[in-house]
């Protein structure tokens, strides 16, 4: 649908079993809602050849692995060369989905640190973004993205983001990028959607995170790529902007910081 402003969905889990044997239905209804690229994120790194398998199957689709912070006290640790040797796949284009969760798993909250320092180096690395998750853990996600960025730059989205204008301020002065989920939709996240209102435009993603957090008028219901048109659409309402202009702005962000996946596009 050419007239359809086109989006990315900038995080899902697209290897789940909540799509099996779909994959082409899912894939054909986020295009016809303008979703012409997606990130398959793969969390834990056994399961990274699967998730390969499906980048390599679907032309809209892009992956990133690394070890989800809620898996990191049952996964073997990630080394930095494992992952930047999965970073040398073409389509593998960030590194992560990594960061801190103290909701359910604070009793792992060491060797989160020590995974997400890992995951760090590795973007810090390979040049290509890091994808956090933070869940109830702002003043170490936030003192810890800040040293290591003094020891070496490198380029970050958090992903999901749902935590404190503290963290989203200290990301965004770091130089990252909020994505927004299906929960920046949700009728009583108007705090949240007042977070997003203070930062630049030009910092700001939307995904879906699907299966998960699907916005209205599906929550509830299984999220999918689809739609991150929905959630889109609360972004530009957030912001005051025209849809097609706001779906432009997250293109041309998600392209500056994903660049791997845009040159891969402008190859093709």
């Amino acid at each position: 649908m050419s007239d359809t402003p086109q989006i990315t969905d900038s995080h899902c889990h697209l290897d789940f079993p909540d799509f099996d044997g779909q994959l082409d239905e899912i894939i054909t209804r986020a295009a016809e809602a303008g979703v012409t690229r997606m990130v398959t994120i793969c969390t834990k790194l056994r399961n990274e050849p699967s998730v390969r398998a499906i980048a390599e199957a679907f032309a809209p689709v892009f992956y990133a692995a690394g070890t989800h912070p809620m898996s990191a006290a049952d996964e073997p640790i990630a080394s930095v060369d494992e992952l930047v040797a999965l970073a040398q796949h073409p389509k593998f284009v960030g590194i992560g989905e990594s960061g801190l969760d103290y909701h359910y798993t604070a009793d792992s909250a060491e060797v989160q640190k020590q995974s997400l320092r890992i995951h760090i180096e590795a973007a810090q690395r390979t040049g290509l973004p890091l994808i956090i998750h933070a869940r109830a853990a702002d003043d170490d996600m936030a003192r810890i993205l800040a040293e290591e960025y003094r020891n070496a730059p490198y380029s970050c989205v958090m992903h999901c983001f749902s935590s404190s204008a503290e963290l989203a301020k200290a990301a965004l002065d770091l130089g990252f990028y909020l994505s927004m989920s299906g929960i920046t939709a949700f009728p009583k996240s108007q705090e949240l959607r007042d977070i997003f209102a203070t930062a630049p435009v030009d910092r700001i993603l939307v995904e879906t995170d699907a299966p998960y957090l699907a916005p209205p008028p599906y929550r509830g219901k299984r999220n999918e790529p689809a739609y991150t048109a929905h959630t889109a659409r609360k972004g530009a309402e957030v912001f005051g902007m025209d849809y097609a202009a706001f779906a432009a702005q997250t293109q041309a962000n998600f392209d500056r910081l994903f660049t791997k996946a845009a040159l891969y596009k402008a190859a093709a």
